[in-house]
């Protein structure tokens, strides 16, 4: 029931925000505003204080390699192949042709996440709650944007939904493969946390972080500021019950 439930907070859930857009679009545009510094202090935390760490405690410094290699080949993709995030669908004017790489892009991210969320949860349940809090709110930005990019490239509101449901069900199979093939085995876990990591920093250092600060006026930028050191202490917080190892 845990490993449906998890998958399915970091997942479906998700849609929230892609919803959001669907109902109003200046409730996406508050939304979106406030849930990308949050969501940005969030994955900045949630990496750098539960996966690298627990990753590291069980193999040592090759961790720390694995980290960099997940948030280099994290910046081609994003650069090189298909963007993996689209916050601000105005500056984009996609063809037809490309609406299938946004969805592929958001459907391996997808299944990533629910590697994540399960090799969290077989190292320490509450570990899995976490990854899983954390993969639902950096989704609800990331589903903004994804629904607001399909809409602009011409599809329709239910098209653009279904899509975005179909791909966010890759989350199960990442959770499943991972609990019954790896749970038993430690140092692929540790492997499996160290790429997480390396990708949820460069998903809030590269791709969220960067977009704080942008609002024109100074009471704007300081709340910008207030939620990611709020997604910060909410993951610190939880790191504290986290059970130690």
């Amino acid at each position: 029931m845990v490993l449906f439930l998890l998958p399915f907070i970091g997942s479906i859930a998700g849609l929230i925000g892609g919803a959001a857009i669907l109902i109003s679009k200046n409730l996406s545009n508050v939304l979106s505003r406030y849930s990308l510094p949050f969501a940005s202090g969030i994955l900045l935390a949630v990496s750098l204080l539960h996966l690298i760490p627990e990753s590291s405690h069980e193999i040592g410094d090759t961790a720390f390699l694995i980290v960099l290699t997940a948030f280099i080949v994290s910046f081609l993709l994003e650069h090189y192949l298909v963007s993996m995030h689209h916050h601000k669908e105005k500056e984009h004017t996609l063809s037809h042709a490309t609406v299938p790489l946004i969805v592929i892009g958001d459907t391996i991210h997808n299944f990533i996440d629910g590697v994540a969320i399960t090799a969290a949860y077989v190292t320490e349940p509450t570990f899995g709650f976490v990854v899983a809090l954390a993969t639902f709110l950096h989704e609800t930005p990331h589903e903004i944007g994804d629904f607001g990019v399909l809409l602009s490239s011409g599809l329709t509101k239910a098209k653009t939904f279904k899509l975005n449901f179909y791909s966010s069900l890759a989350t199960f199979p990442g959770a499943f493969i991972t609990y019954y093939f790896f749970k038993e085995d430690t140092e692929t876990i540790a492997v499996l946390l160290a790429i997480s990591g390396g990708i949820f920093l460069f998903l809030g250092a590269s791709d969220f972080l960067p977009e704080v600060g942008e609002d024109s006026q100074a009471e704007g930028k300081w709340k910008e500021i207030a939620f990611v050191l709020l997604g910060i202490v909410l993951m610190y917080s939880l790191s504290l019950i986290t059970p130690e190892h």
